[in-house]
């Protein structure tokens, strides 16, 4: 699969979304949100972010999520696939900077769909926006 199709997947689980907006997971956020994708902010330090309900886990979230974009430290990654691989995603996308190949290969075993050390929103500028 490539990212493009990745891409076309509308229903994002943001994991360690912040609502400092400096900081890169409410950029790509926001800016994933304003694009058309269904943003569901996780975070269990949050109860809500830009006014939409903010889970404490993947495992909390009523809906289906396709992709699980990671905005943790590397080491973080594990809990997260494993929360992934129990909910069915359909991509585990960690980003810039954020690699753990261990996971990406559980998460490839169950079947899982892996982007690592990519942003989301650099990603779609570039092909979606030539």
């Amino acid at each position: 699969m490539t990212i493009e199709n990745i891409l076309n997947y509308k229903t994002i689980a943001v994991v360690g979304i912040s609502d400092d907006p400096e900081r890169p997971s409410h950029f790509v956020a926001s800016f994933l949100a304003t694009h058309g994708y269904n943003v569901i902010p996780v975070n269990p330090k949050l109860i809500e972010w830009e006014g939409k309900k903010c889970y404490p886990d993947l495992l909390s979230i009523p809906v289906k999520v396709d992709v699980v974009d990671i905005f943790r430290r590397s080491e973080a990654v594990p809990p997260i696939v494993d929360e992934a691989i129990a909910i069915k995603a359909r991509v585990v996308w960690m980003q810039e900077g954020i690699v753990n190949e261990e996971a990406a290969a559980k998460a490839r075993e169950a079947g899982i769909e892996v982007v690592m050390d990519k942003c989301m929103k650099k990603e779609y500028d570039r092909l979606k926006r030539g």
